[in-house]
C-alpha cells in the first residue's frame, strides 16, 4: 500500500437536473495544492466531444466567440466564493446549455500530482410547474371580525418528466417582508413558522391537501396579527446523484388580502371625580362590526394602582353571556343595549378611589349548538377620585382649674364648636399635647400625652403612662363635644403649654372608620411663680447642767417658708469623739420619727437601754428628745436632722427640703481614774502545735477604786498580716458579767479566754497553726459604779498590738515521713530479693547434659 498526495479538483456529482429558464449555479473547488493560496479556474462546455471555452478567472481572452455575448451581458459569470472555490452562474438556462461542464485549474505545484480538472453533466428539462389560486381566480379580499375563521386555497401541479417533489409554503406579508406561516415540505413533513408553533399545536392553523392538487390553509381564532396579504409559495425539488435534495425552481402566487376588524372594549367616561356618598356611573362599550349572533360576557374590576395585568385587581360584578349578574347590594350592572353595559356604584366613599377596568369576552354559537369564545379584551383603566366630605368645626381649649401652688389640681376642657356637616357617620376623637417652657433660643418640642383612635380607645404617651395608671392624670369625655384633661396634683414639671387636636372620623360602607380632618386648638399655658423652699431648725438643751446617770433632754423647733401644708420627719444624730471605737466614722444615727409620727430606733445598739431614748412630737413644728441614765460614753454633739414633706399625688408625700440644727454638746466633767491597757506575752514566737499565752493587762491612774466598783468588757482581735493593713478579726470576748463569746473559726486550734486577776485577762491559743500568726490586741470597755450605785460606761481603750509568730518544727515534721519511707523501702527490697530467688531457683532452671571428655595429653587442632 502506498499513500499518494496531490491536487484535487471537485464539482458536484451529476447529472444536475435544472429547469429551463432558471438560474444554474455549479460550484468548483480545489484542494491539496502548492503555490499561492488564491487559485485560478477555467470553465469549458461540451455538447458531444469537443469542449468550448466559456470563462476564466485569470485570462480575459479565454472565452470562445460563441459565449462572448452572454459573458459580456452577465448571463454567464464566475463568482468567487473563496481563494480555492468559484461558482459558475448561468442565468436563464436553455436546452442548448445541456451537456458536460469541465472545471480546470492551471498548475502551481512543484510536481504534477492529482487531477487538475473535473466534469459534471447538466440536464435541462422543461418547466412543468403550475401554481394558481382557488379555481384560477386572482387575489381576493376578505374582511373579517376578530375571532372569525377563514380558509385559503391554492393549486400546485407539475408535469416534469423527472421524478420531482413539491414544497408548499403559506406566507403572510408583514411590512415589506414575507413571513412563513405553515409549510408542507418536499419530504411530506409539516413545519410551522417561527411565530406560529403554538397556534399550530393548538389546531388554530392547519394545512390540508385536497382534490385537484389543492393545498388549503385554515385559520381559526383570527386576531389582528392575521391581517395582511397571503401568498402560496411552491418550490420543486429533485433528488440528486448524491441522494441529497436539490431545489430546482420556485413559484408563488398571491391568494388573498385579509383585513381583521379589531374588537375593542372602552369605558365611555374618562378620568372623573365623585363626591363622597354620590353615585358612580360607568359604561362599558364593545366596538365590533360583527353582524351575526354573539353574546358578551362582562366583568368589572377595581384596582388601587393602574396594573394592566389585573393581578391585584378586585372583581366588582360580572355578567355572563346569558345576562346573569352576580349579586351585590350597593353595586349594579345592567345591559343598556347590544354593545353597552352600565356599572352603577351607589353611596361611594373614599375607599372607592382607584382604577376601574371593563373586561369583555365575545362568544359565538357553533353548528353543534355549543358556544365558542372568539375574543377577550380589557379596557384601559379609568381613574376615579372620590372627594371626601369634610365636616366643618372649630376647637376651643380653656382651663377650668389652674394651679397656684405645686400639687394643686389642673383641669383643661377641649370643646368642639360651630360643627357643620356632621351626623351619625362622623365621630370625633381628641389628642392631647404638651410643650415645655424653654429659653427663647431653644427649639420647643411637643410631647404626646394621650390620643384616642376611632373606637375611642385611649393610647397613652410615655410622659403620662405611669401617672395615668396611678390615677394622677385623668382623661375623660364629659359630653359629646367636650373632652377633659385633669391633673390631680400638678408638679413643677407640669408647667408649660397645652393644646388639643380634634380629629374627625368618617364611617365607610364596611363600617370601618377613616380619619378625614384634624383641627388644632390654641395653646393654654399652665404656670405659677415659685420660690425656693426655706427650712430652719433650732435645737435647745432644756437642762444646762447635769451629771452622768441623769436624763438628757433637748427640743427641736422647726420653721419653714414657701411649703404648702408641710409635715416633718426628724432624725437625732450624735457625733462621738474619734477615740470612740464603737463608731469609727464619728456620727451615729440614734432615733427617728417620720412624717406620719412613726418612731424607729436607728443605730442604737445598747441592749441594756433599749427604752433609754425617746423622741416625741410636742407640736406641729416642735419635737423633744430624751435620753435616760446617761453614760459617760454618751458624750458628744447631738443634732436634729429635719426633712420637710409636702403632699404628693395619690396620697403620697414628696420630699421638699432638708435642714440641720445647731449642735448640743454633752460633756461630763469627772475626776475618776484613768485606765491604760497593754498586751504582753512571754513567748511571742512559738512552733506549730504549741500553746500561745497572751495577757491583756489593765492599769489605773488617779483615784483608786475598789475592785467591786470596776468591771470590764474585754475583746480580743487579730490582724492576719505583718502590717495593720487588713480588717481585724474578732477572736473572743468576755463581758463584765463573765460571759465568753467566741467567733467561728475554720482552723484546728482552739481558744480560751479567762480573767486571772481583777486587772488581767488571758487569751490562750491551743495547738497553734500557721494561720494563727499576726498582730493581736485587746479592746477594753471599763464600767465604773458611781456613788449612787449606777454603772457608767467609760470610753473604749485599745491596746498596742503584739505580733505572734508561728514557726514549723522541721524535725517533728519530717520524723514520721522518714520512718515510714525507710520502712516501705526495706519491705520492697526484701520482697524483690525473694521474688528473684524463687524465679532463679524454680522457674528459670535448665539442665544441660554433655558428654564428659577425658583429659589426657594434648592433641592436634585438626584432630580436635
Amino acid at each position: 500500500l502506498a499513500f499518494c498526495r496531490g491536487r484535487v479538483v471537485r464539482v458536484p456529482r451529476g447529472p444536475l437536473i435544472r429547469v429551463m429558464g432558471t438560474e444554474v449555479v455549479i460550484p468548483c473547488s480545489v484542494s491539496d495544492y502548492d503555490g499561492p493560496s488564491e487559485q485560478n479556474f477555467d470553465w469549458e462546455f461540451s455538447r458531444e466531444t469537443d469542449f468550448m471555452r466559456i470563462v476564466s478567472t485569470w485570462d480575459p481572452t479565454f472565452t470562445s466567440e460563441e459565449y462572448q455575448k452572454r459573458v459580456g451581458n452577465g448571463d454567464i459569470k464566475l463568482r468567487r466564493s473563496s481563494n480555492d472555490a468559484v461558482e459558475l452562474v448561468i442565468r436563464n438556462i436553455q436546452p442548448t446549455d445541456q451537456g458536460r461542464y469541465k472545471c480546470s485549474t492551471p498548475s502551481t505545484d512543484a510536481t504534477v500530482q492529482g487531477n487538475y480538472d473535473a466534469e459534471v453533466q447538466v440536464k435541462v428539462i422543461s418547466d412543468g410547474l403550475s401554481v394558481s389560486g382557488s379555481k384560477g381566480r386572482s387575489s381576493m379580499s376578505l374582511r373579517l371580525s376578530e375571532g372569525d375563521s377563514f380558509v385559503l386555497r391554492c393549486s400546485a401541479i407539475t408535469t416534469s418528466p423527472e421524478h420531482t417533489h413539491l414544497h408548499v409554503t403559506w406566507q403572510i406579508k408583514s411590512g415589506s417582508t414575507w413571513r412563513d406561516i405553515l409549510s408542507l415540505t418536499h419530504e411530506g413533513k409539516f413545519h410551522p413558522g417561527p411565530r406560529y408553533e403554538e397556534r399550530y399545536r393548538n389546531g388554530d392553523i392547519r394545512l390540508d391537501t385536497g382534490a385537484n392538487d389543492t393545498y388549503r390553509l385554515s385559520v381559526s381564532q383570527a386576531s389582528s396579527v392575521d391581517g395582511g396579504a397571503y401568498r402560496c409559495l411552491v418550490s420543486e425539488w429533485v433528488r440528486g446523484a448524491d441522494t441529497s435534495w436539490q431545489k430546482i425552481q420556485e413559484k408563488s402566487v398571491e391568494i388573498a388580502t385579509v383585513a381583521i376588524q379589531r374588537t375593542d372594549v372602552v369605558i365611555s367616561t374618562s378620568n372623573m371625580s365623585v363626591t363622597e356618598r354620590d353615585s358612580l356611573d360607568l359604561t362599558c362599550n364593545i366596538t365590533t362590526d360583527r353582524s351575526g349572533i354573539f353574546q358578551a360576557e362582562v366583568l368589572w374590576y377595581f384596582s388601587a394602582s393602574p396594573d394592566d395585568t389585573l393581578s391585584d385587581a378586585q372583581v366588582l360584578l360580572s355578567m355572563d353571556r346569558d345576562s346573569v349578574v352576580s349579586d351585590s347590594t350597593l353595586i349594579s350592572l345592567s345591559h343598556v343595549d347590544r354593545n353597552s353595559y352600565r356599572l352603577l356604584v351607589r353611596d361611594v366613599d373614599v375607599e372607592d378611589s382607584g382604577y376601574y377596568y371593563c373586561q369583555a369576552a365575545v362568544w359565538v354559537p357553533l353548528h353543534n349548538g355549543s358556544w365558542h369564545k372568539v375574543v377577550e379584551r380589557t379596557s384601559a383603566p379609568v381613574s376615579v377620585v372620590v372627594t371626601a366630605l369634610e365636616p366643618e368645626y372649630e376647637v376651643f381649649l380653656n382651663a377650668s382649674k389652674t394651679p397656684k401652688f405645686s400639687d394643686d389640681p389642673t383641669e383643661l376642657n377641649c370643646r368642639i364648636t360651630n360643627a357643620q356637616d356632621t351626623g351619625a357617620n362622623t365621630r370625633f376623637t381628641v389628642s392631647w399635647y404638651y410643650k415645655k417652657y424653654l429659653r427663647s433660643d431653644d427649639v420647643v418640642t411637643e410631647e404626646l400625652l394621650a390620643t384616642m383612635d376611632a373606637d375611642w380607645t385611649l393610647l397613652l404617651g410615655d410622659r403620662t403612662r405611669e401617672r395615668t395608671q396611678n390615677g394622677e392624670i385623668i382623661f375623660s369625655k364629659k359630653a359629646a363635644d367636650t373632652f377633659s384633661l385633669r391633673i390631680q396634683w400638678t408638679s413643677e414639671n407640669d408647667r408649660g403649654d397645652y393644646f388639643c387636636i380634634i380629629s374627625a372620623w368618617s364611617r365607610h360602607r364596611n363600617n370601618s372608620w377613616v380619619k378625614s380632618k384634624d383641627v388644632t386648638s390654641a395653646s393654654v399655658g399652665i404656670f405659677w411663680a415659685t420660690q425656693d423652699y426655706t427650712l430652719t431648725v433650732e435645737a435647745v438643751k432644756l437642762k444646762p447642767f447635769f451629771v452622768a446617770g441623769h436624763t438628757f433632754e433637748m427640743t427641736c423647733k422647726v420653721s419653714s417658708k414657701n411649703i404648702k401644708t408641710p409635715r416633718y420627719s426628724v432624725l437625732i444624730t450624735a457625733e462621738k469623739p474619734l477615740t470612740d471605737q464603737s463608731n469609727p466614722n464619728g456620727t451615729t444615727r440614734i432615733i427617728s420619727l417620720n412624717q406620719d409620727s412613726v418612731v424607729r430606733l436607728e443605730d442604737w445598739t445598747d441592749q441594756t437601754r433599749v427604752d433609754g431614748v425617746v423622741l416625741e412630737k410636742v407640736q406641729e413644728n416642735e419635737f423633744r428628745y430624751r435620753m435616760y441614765q446617761t453614760q459617760i460614753s454618751d458624750a458628744g454633739l447631738y443634732r436634729c436632722v429635719v426633712t420637710a414633706w409636702s403632699p404628693g399625688g395619690g396620697g403620697m408625700w414628696r420630699e421638699a427640703v432638708n435642714g440641720l440644727s445647731n449642735p448640743i454638746q454633752i460633756d461630763f466633767q469627772t475626776s475618776g481614774p484613768v485606765f491604760n491597757v497593754s498586751v504582753h506575752s512571754d513567748n511571742p514566737t512559738i512552733y506549730q502545735g504549741e500553746l500561745a499565752d497572751l495577757l491583756c493587762i489593765i492599769t489605773t491612774e488617779g483615784v483608786a477604786l475598789e475592785p467591786d466598783d470596776m468591771s470590764f468588757d474585754v475583746s480580743w482581735f487579730a490582724v492576719r498580716s505583718f502590717t495593720l493593713d487588713r480588717e481585724p478579726v474578732m477572736l473572743a470576748s468576755l463581758d463584765r458579767r463573765g460571759i465568753v463569746t467566741q467567733s467561728r473559726r475554720n482552723g484546728s486550734s482552739d481558744l480560751s479566754l479567762e480573767r486571772i486577776s481583777p486587772l488581767e485577762f488571758r487569751l490562750r491559743v491551743h495547738g497553734c497553726e500557721d494561720h494563727d500568726f499576726g498582730n493581736h490586741y485587746c479592746v477594753v470597755t471599763p464600767w465604773v459604779r458611781s456613788a449612787t450605785g449606777v454603772w457608767q460606761q467609760e470610753p473604749d481603750i485599745k491596746a498596742q498590738p503584739i505580733f505572734l509568730s508561728v514557726k514549723m518544727d522541721v524535725l517533728n515534721a519530717f520524723k514520721y515521713p522518714l520512718l515510714i519511707g525507710i520502712g516501705l523501702a526495706t519491705v520492697i527490697g526484701l520482697l524483690s530479693c525473694l521474688i528473684g530467688y524463687c524465679s532463679s531457683r524454680w522457674c528459670c532452671k535448665k539442665e544441660v547434659q554433655e558428654t564428659r571428655r577425658e583429659r589426657r595429653r594434648l592433641m592436634s587442632m585438626e584432630m580436635d
